[in-house]
């Protein structure tokens, strides 16, 4: 099995090697090739050399071959992995420090900063379906590309349900939930609901029963974790519902922004600097490529959400929250569960169908589905509570503005594309003004291109 990886050269992709390193079923499910395309071939060079080592006396590792050829790397692809970043970290630096010299929050996929992302990153990836669609159509695209949420729902325009969108947020809280009422997380059903960066776990149930009442009740148990540290259990126990890391920005957005403002660097500065001395390091072919990147990325995940936590007490993060590992693991369970028909039950952004009522069928949304050979099938949530849809509603408009945005054809009135761009930023909750939304959106440079 052939898989191809879109960013190849990200930072994160030993994370995937590592995965599919000791996946240790038989070879007709199992990948055996993986394919590393990225257009910084420096960047695949150091990369590469971290895999190297990682395959070190494994004569069963898959094996690896780079491209910058996006046609060539998609060619015999069974599937295919999207984790590009347009304009890559400086980009990102970028759309954070925009909206924070407005007083708004810049954060990679929330508020402004996400929106600004969404205009960078959709007109390529919408790009990168095309060719998909053309040279490898009967390949499965599994999307973690930010906004992931976004991203896929604009690929599923060109590719349908064979794009499947993940994110490592919402397993990482189930577990942490799941730990905290002493059941193993493996054994336990969650009832989750949301978009991507933005849901809710309101269920936890172990052997047939809920036991989410009973951690909200505890106010020692709920605060032993992440989530209930950056909450608080009285706003906790106020929402009856445990919400993804990512509505910290929503929920508390004045401590947020003022903690981002203070801090020395955004993450995508922190993150820039960062990794630019890894790549250096691990590119100039001295060996020791992968105890380089293993020092990096425990940093990184200690760093994770910094500001959040800053801004609720400087706690730091625990040792079982700093593996890294998530979107990995689930990239590989549902290669597993298409390609040997093996069924399972994951968190996914898919096309909503009729899951979550109040949402139209073709909306995607991040909610339990059934993963089989047939593809990623969502499950019904039953009735949201009035709060969680209409932040859902509200957000959803956001980014199918910015879809709409990146989607007007090249020659038609430029008014239309602006339009939905300004729409996309001034309609989103956490910005406050349609003034300030305009002179992010020029400062921005997005309208040039689209």
């Amino acid at each position: 099995m052939r898989l191809t990886v879109l960013g190849g050269g990200g930072f994160r992709m030993p994370l995937v090697y590592r995965a599919l390193l000791d996946d240790t079923g038989d070879e007709a499910g199992r990948c055996t090739e993986l394919v590393l395309y990225d257009t910084d071939s420096r960047r695949l060079d150091a990369i590469r050399a971290v895999l190297a080592e990682q395959a070190a006396g494994r004569p069963s590792a898959p094996a690896v071959r780079a491209t910058t050829d996006l046609d060539e790397a998609l060619r015999g692809a069974d599937f295919v992995f999207s984790a590009i970043r347009v304009g890559g970290l400086e980009g990102r630096a970028t759309d954070e420090r925009i909206p924070l010299a407005e007083g708004v929050l810049g954060q990679e996929t929330v508020g402004a900063g996400g929106v600004l992302y969404g205009l960078r990153t959709l007109p390529v990836a919408l790009r990168i379906a095309e060719r998909i669609a053309a040279v490898a159509p009967d390949a499965w695209v599994i999307n973690f590309t930010n906004p992931a949420g976004m991203v896929t729902e604009a690929m599923q325009r060109v590719l349908g349900d064979r794009v499947i969108g993940i994110c490592d947020s919402p397993v990482g809280l189930c577990r942490r939930a799941a730990r905290a009422v002493g059941a193993d997380p493996d054994r336990a059903v969650y009832d989750y609901v949301g978009l991507n960066h933005l849901g809710w776990l309101r269920r936890v149930v172990v052997d047939g029963r809920d036991r989410l009442p009973k951690l909200l009740g505890d106010t020692a148990a709920l605060e032993s974790f992440e989530e209930g540290k950056l909450f608080g259990a009285e706003w906790l126990r106020a929402l009856g519902a445990l919400p993804n890391e990512y509505l910290h920005y929503y929920y508390f957005n004045r401590e947020s922004v003022a903690s981002i403002l203070q801090a020395p660097a955004t993450r995508g500065e922190f993150l820039r600097d960062q990794q630019a001395r890894f790549y250096e390091t691990a590119g100039s072919g001295a060996p020791g490529a992968l105890r380089a990147w293993e020092r990096t990325r425990l940093e990184r995940e200690a760093t994770y959400m910094a500001e959040s936590r800053e801004a609720t007490g400087g706690w730091e993060r625990d040792t079982c929250d700093l593996d890294g590992g998530g979107y990995d693991r689930i990239a590989l369970a549902i290669m597993r569960a298409i390609a040997r028909d093996e069924r399972a039950t994951l968190i996914l952004n898919v096309r909503n169908r009729t899951a979550v009522p109040g949402l139209d069928e073709d909306a995607v949304v991040e909610v339990p589905c059934l993963v089989d050979a047939g593809g990623a099938r969502p499950l019904a949530t039953g009735a949201v509570a009035p709060d969680q849809l209409g932040l859902m509603l509200s957000i959803k408009a956001v980014e199918r503005s910015a879809i709409e945005a990146a989607t007007t054809e090249a020659g038609s009135d430029s008014g239309i594309a602006r339009g939905a761009a300004l729409r996309a930023l001034a309609l989103h909750p956490l910005v406050d003004s349609v003034k300030v939304a305009g002179r992010i959106l020029e400062a921005s440079g997005a309208l040039t291109r689209l």
